[in-house]
């Protein structure tokens, strides 16, 4: 029996994105080519102005590209209305930021369910106490985000992203505001995320050790991608950094 690959979650083609004009024209991506795929967990690193996050906004149709065309699954972004991104970003694509961006007059539970309320979509109870326990917040769930530290908070974050069945995560920095061991739990959660509940990932970061988490790593350079590698460690990762930067 033949085993059918699942289509791309996310494919760029000739990603341009230029910021001013004339002398102060700046050139955040220079023809970005690049493929997600689904069910995989996949890193965006690159030296600091190298345009990994303006990569990672234009893909979640949060920055709307110069030229080229980013699809998620089979919608292509380019030419949508404000009223169809905000409905694309709503129902295929899950958001995890450096600040936790948690409502603090809200519980957790309720934080976790905000997605759904807002859409007025009714919570699948099977992955939500899947999710609930992935992250390990079932004693957590009646406290509020300053009653909760930092890792739990974006713990929070994170099952509000998967809650609603996205088609993609996107994470920028996750554990930017996290001390090593939080980090740590939040990276182990989204790679079971992946190999668990199938989900798709791309994440920016700045950090060897997080990439090292993910399943690929692609690297940008003055808005270009320049290579990548799959199965990183932590010292590959860092390897190809000190290179990039030479």
């Amino acid at each position: 029996m033949t085993l059918t690959q699942a289509p791309p979650a996310v494919v760029a083609t000739n990603l341009t994105k230029v910021y001013g004009h004339g002398d102060a024209e700046v050139h955040a991506l220079r023809g970005v080519n690049v493929t997600f795929a689904t069910g995989a967990f996949t890193a965006i690193m690159g030296p600091s102005g190298s345009g990994k996050s303006t990569l990672m906004h234009c893909l979640a149709g949060l920055d709307t590209a110069t030229s080229g065309t980013v699809h998620i699954g089979d919608v292509e972004l380019t030419g949508l209305t404000d009223r169809q991104l905000t409905l694309l970003r709503r129902e295929r694509i899950g958001f995890v930021f450096q600040a936790f961006n948690l409502l603090p007059t809200l519980t957790a539970e309720q934080n976790i369910r905000l997605p759904l309320d807002i859409s007025a979509r009714q919570a699948d109870q099977v992955l939500l106490d899947r999710v609930i326990d992935t992250v390990g917040l079932r004693d957590r769930l009646a406290h509020r985000p300053t009653e909760l530290s930092g890792g739990q908070q974006q713990r929070v974050a994170m099952a509000r992203a998967l809650i609603s069945k996205p088609q993609v995560i996107f994470a920028d920095e996750p554990t930017g505001n996290l001390d090593s061991r939080s980090g740590a739990e939040i990276l182990s959660f989204l790679r079971t995320s992946v190999r668990e509940l199938g989900q798709t990932i791309v994440m920016v970061t700045h950090d060897p050790v997080a990439a090292a988490y993910a399943d690929r790593v692609v690297f940008l350079r003055d808005g270009e991608l320049i290579t990548e590698i799959a199965a990183p460690t932590p010292q590959s990762v860092l390897d190809t950094l000190v290179k990039l930067e030479a």
